[in-house]
């Protein structure tokens, strides 16, 4: 198990970047481009960024990438 002591400006910036980050695979897994294998990939990664910002964002706001979660 690991800690980590952050400030509340350093949780809000990783709560932005993996809300970022999460909004980009969601729209990356709509290119039709994109490989199968390749999409099955950035689902695994989704749901890994997923759990981390379960412990870094507010309920609410979590249950709007739950939802997209679903969808996988």
């Amino acid at each position: 198990m690991l800690g980590l002591l952050i400030n509340h400006m350093e949780h809000r910036e990783i709560e932005y970047l993996i809300k970022r980050e999460l909004d980009e695979i969601l729209h990356d897994l709509e290119d039709p481009r994109i490989d199968h294998l390749v999409k099955e990939a950035m689902k695994d990664r989704y749901q890994t960024l997923f759990q981390l910002f379960r412990r870094v964002a507010e309920p609410n706001e979590c249950f709007k990438y739950m939802m997209n979660a679903n969808k996988l």
